[in-house]
C-alpha cells in the first residue's frame, strides 16, 4: 500500500511539473514518462535510405519529411570541424518540423531553429560543430526533440542560445562532450528551461546538461539511463556562472540543488 501511494504521488508530481512547463503533444509520451528509469531498451539506429548532398542550407517552413534519407554537407557545407562560423544543413523557421532525417558526415553546423521547432526522429551519425542550435528570442518558444540520436560530438550536441524551453525526449547519445548546453557567454542571455526525459546516455561523455545558475536557468532530468559509466564520470548537471562578454564561463558546481539542477538519484540509472 505504501509503495503504491509513493508511485501515484510521483506520477502526479511529474505530470503536474510538465503541465506547468506547457509541454504537450509530440514532446510527451505518457507511458514513457511514467516508466521507471532503466525500463526501456536502447532503440536501434535506422538504416539510411539513400544519400543526398547538401551544398546550400535547406530552409524549412511547415514540415519537412526526409523519409530517412542521409543528408551530407557538400561544397561550402562540406566540413565537420569546430568552426563557430559554419552554416547549418537545415534552418527551421518558427513553428517548423524536421522529421525522419539522417545527418551524415560532414554535418557542418547541423540544424538551426529560429523559433519554436520540432525535431522528430532525427539522427546525427557524427556531429560536426553542434547537432542543433536553438535561437528563438521569445520566452514562449518551445523546442521539442523527440526520438532520434547522436554520436561523435567532441563538444556539444544541443546548443541552447535562445529563450524559452527545450524538451529532449526519447533520445540517445553516445561519445559526446555535453548533451545540452545553455549558452554560457552569448551577447544576449535569457533564463532557459530544459527538460531531459527518457534518454539513453552511453559513455564516453562529459556532461548531460550545463546551465547558468546566475541567469535563472533550470534543468530537470527524468528517466535517464546511463550505459558504460561504471565510475560515474559523466556529470548529470553542471552549474555555471554565465556572462554576456564572450569569456569562458566559470563552473560553480555539479549535482542536484533543487533550484537549478532538478533531479534526484532515482531519476538516473546505471548499467
Amino acid at each position: 500500500m505504501t509503495s503504491h501511494k509513493r508511485k501515484t504521488g510521483r506520477r502526479r508530481a511529474l505530470v503536474g511539473g510538465l503541465s506547468a512547463l506547457g509541454i504537450t503533444g509530440a514532446a510527451i509520451v505518457t507511458t514513457s514518462l511514467l516508466a521507471p528509469a532503466g525500463a526501456a531498451t536502447l532503440p536501434a539506429w535506422p538504416q539510411a535510405k539513400g544519400s543526398t548532398p547538401v551544398p546550400t542550407t535547406i530552409e524549412v517552413s511547415g514540415t519537412y519529411d526526409g523519409k530517412l534519407k542521409r543528408f551530407v554537407g557538400a561544397g561550402e557545407l562540406g566540413s565537420d570541424g569546430q568552426s563557430e562560423s559554419q552554416q547549418p544543413l537545415f534552418v527551421l523557421k518558427d513553428g517548423a518540423t524536421l522529421k525522419n532525417v539522417v545527418i551524415g558526415t560532414p554535418a557542418a553546423d547541423g540544424v538551426h531553429c529560429l523559433g519554436s521547432c520540432t525535431l522528430q526522429n532525427v539522427w546525427w551519425e557524427n556531429v560536426g560543430e553542434d547537432a542543433a542550435t536553438f535561437k528563438g528570442t521569445s520566452k514562449t518558444a518551445v523546442y521539442a526533440v523527440h526520438g532520434g540520436g547522436a554520436k561523435g560530438a567532441s563538444d556539444k550536441v544541443f546548443q541552447f542560445n535562445g529563450a524559452g524551453k527545450l524538451v529532449v525526449n526519447k533520445f540517445q547519445v553516445a561519445d559526446f562532450g555535453k548533451l545540452v548546453r545553455s549558452c554560457g557567454n552569448c551577447k544576449k542571455q535569457y533564463p532557459r528551461t530544459i527538460l531531459i526525459n527518457d534518454v539513453d546516455i552511453t559513455a564516453p561523455g562529459k556532461s548531460i546538461v550545463g546551465v547558468n545558475a546566475n541567469y535563472g536557468d533550470t534543468a530537470s532530468l527524468r528517466n535517464i539511463r546511463i550505459h558504460g559509466d561504471t565510475k560515474k564520470k559523466i556529470k548529470p548537471c553542471t552549474r555555471f556562472t554565465g556572462n554576456n562578454t564572450g569569456k569562458e564561463p566559470k563552473e560553480i558546481g555539479t549535482g542536484p540543488d533543487g533550484t537549478t539542477c532538478r533531479y534526484v538519484a532515482g531519476d538516473l540509472s546505471y548499467d
